[in-house]
């Protein structure tokens, strides 16, 4: 399937592992350019390596804590640097805050902003360029828990939200030629994952988890994921505004 992406510029946040990284792949095998965003310097480098192997056009990255930053500031020096974004892939977040569901505000905006304010800060500056050309996608990267709020109550809440603005900010694109989208991962293993850690330290706690909540009866792959995130980023994808598609393996 021709996806009509090459050779456009991305920026991927979040890129040194795990899901990120498969995306940042993906994306170099059609032949973009890509800018890859990450807190480690040596995972970017290894990862620039593999990119450019794999077909990137050009492959440029960014070591940064966008929640140790002006994300706002950052975003336009990125446009100043690299230029303008056609793609936009918001890696942002993850479920390492408190698990304190009687947490006082302070908790909750760290939640809130490390799963989503982040992120929304960056594309105040991406969108409104991409309206102007007519053209454009942004696509984040939420959880499953956004919709069935199991877990931690903190992060499930914070991805809600997320979910939330793809949706509402969305249809108010939906006319530009500008999608803002959303892909729900479920349980997706990984070296160093969450699951993967307990496919070896607790193998009867995994067993248990596929048994009663995954339908397909397996984790996920992170190129599964990043699979979803490519035809998301396409051409193909036109008529598809304001979704938040789950990629979860039939969470139950």
């Amino acid at each position: 399937m021709e996806l009509g992406i090459k050779g456009k510029n991305v920026l991927v946040v979040g890129a040194s592992k795990g899901i990120g990284r498969a995306i940042a792949l993906a994306f170099a095998e059609e032949g973009c350019n890509v800018v890859a965003l990450a807190r480690s310097m040596q995972l970017l480098e290894e990862l620039k390596k593999e990119a450019l192997q794999k077909g990137a056009a050009s492959f440029e990255y960014e070591s940064v804590d966008i929640m140790e930053c002006d994300a706002v500031a950052f975003a336009q020096m990125l446009i100043d640097k690299y230029g303008e974004f056609e793609i936009v892939i918001q890696n942002v977040g993850g479920s390492l805050v408190s698990r304190n569901h009687l947490a006082d505000s302070s908790d909750w905006s760290h939640a809130l902003r490390f799963n989503a304010l982040a992120s929304i800060d960056m594309n105040s500056v991406f969108l409104p360029i991409m309206i102007k050309k007519g053209w454009g996608r942004v696509i984040h990267i939420s959880s499953i828990s956004a919709q069935t709020l199991r877990g931690n109550p903190l992060y499930a809440s914070s991805k809600a939200f997320l979910n939330a603005y793809v949706t509402t900010v969305s249809r108010q694109l939906a006319s530009s030629g500008v999608l803002l989208t959303s892909v729900m991962p479920g349980a997706v293993a990984f070296k160093g994952s969450y699951w993967d850690n307990f496919t070896v330290t607790d193998p009867k706690r995994c067993e248990d988890y596929l048994g009663h909540h995954q339908a397909i009866g397996r984790f996920g792959t992170c190129e599964e994921i990043a699979d979803v995130v490519l035809f998301m980023a396409s051409e193909r994808s036109s008529f598809m505004p304001a979704v938040n598609i789950g990629a979860d393996g039939g969470s139950m």
